[in-house]
């Protein structure tokens, strides 16, 4: 499958009407927890099992309504996320990379947002009571920051799982900007990555 094409912003922006945005965001606070008293877990970082049994980050379309990309990015929030995400908000300076897929035409806008690790728990309670929850969105999921003894377990064998569009090279560039991992730490990985066009199977996800 043909791979995604990475836009500068203001190329995004100038497609034209023909083209429809999205925006996701990766939320993510520092976690000062220990797993198994020896394994620093260092970050919470948020992803979301969607609808098609792919992961990918929370957020969705564009609508007319909508003064903006950051505006359609926070309203996607509160519907996928619930109550607990309107206690922040992610604006321009958050914003990171865009896609275009070579089928539908649409592009994807990336932003990371950084919270507090109460933030990122109330989004995690809140999230079972948003309006897509067990629908769009099958439920959220933290990426683990380590990797067990035998090199495998941990962040490298969840890098293997199927990732939408370009979510999984959107996470590998955010955990280097954060000092998680090296750039090319996992460039030997049975699985490379893949970039898929965006899907329109939905009004909200792609």
């Amino acid at each position: 499958m043909a791979r995604a094409r990475r836009l500068e912003l203001a190329e995004a922006l100038a497609l034209g009407p023909g083209w429809r945005h999205a925006c996701y965001a990766l939320l993510h606070a520092p976690d000062p927890g220990i797993l198994f008293g020896r394994l620093p877990v260092r970050y919470a970082i948020l992803m979301q099992m969607r609808f098609d049994g792919r992961l990918g980050f929370p957020g969705g379309f564009v609508d007319s309504q909508d003064s903006s990309l950051e505006d359609g990015l926070n309203r996607g929030l509160l519907e996928l996320l619930g109550e607990a995400a309107a206690a922040f908000r992610v604006e321009r300076p958050d914003y990171r990379s865009s896609h275009a897929g070579s089928g539908p035409r649409v592009v994807a806008h990336f932003y990371a947002e950084s919270l507090t690790l109460e933030q990122l728990l109330a989004v995690e309670a809140s999230a079972t009571g948003a309006k897509d929850h067990g629908l769009e969105v099958l439920g959220l999921v933290r990426v683990p920051m380590y990797t067990l003894r035998d090199g495998v377990g941990g962040l490298p064998i969840f890098l293997e799982n199927c990732f939408i569009g370009a979510a999984r090279e959107q996470l590998l560039d955010t955990l280097q900007d954060l000092g998680v991992v090296e750039a090319g730490a996992f460039s030997g990985l049975q699985i490379p990555v893949r970039l898929r066009q965006p899907s329109v199977d939905s009004g909200k996800l792609s």
